[in-house]
């Protein structure tokens, strides 16, 4: 089994172009920089650290090359939420669950999904 990645806050606006654009190339790097104040050499290096945790992977089409997520966006959101839970609220739902009702407003729609997502629980 391949081991879990730890994405960090930079790499997850990495990931998000790279899921969005799936397989992409050189676009990744001219959008992060476009839509940021990195440079064309900080999202490289991003994307080499990700390529290192193995959490994209490339094929090289002539002098260009294109990545391609290996892990899905909802298996990263997966681990990174266990893993917020475990850290902040030692792995206990409720607490946190509250917490956010508390700290946020809640719309109508927000609402309706809480209350079918506890049904569909029961």
């Amino acid at each position: 089994m391949k081991p879990e990645p730890r994405i960090s806050t930079a790499e997850w606006e990495v990931m998000k172009v790279v899921w969005k654009r799936n397989p992409c190339s050189q676009q990744v790097v001219d959008d992060l920089a476009a839509a940021s104040d990195w440079s064309p050499a900080t999202v490289k290096t991003l994307l080499n650290r990700l390529l290192r945790k193995g959490i994209i992977e490339f094929e090289k089409k002539g002098k260009s090359y294109l990545y391609s997520p290996v892990w899905t966006e909802e298996q990263c959101r997966k681990l990174e939420t266990e893993s917020f839970l475990d850290r902040v609220f030692d792995g206990a739902l409720s607490p946190m669950l509250a917490h956010f009702v508390r700290s946020r407003r809640l719309g109508k729609e927000d609402i309706k999904e809480l209350e079918r997502l506890l049904k569909e629980s029961k």
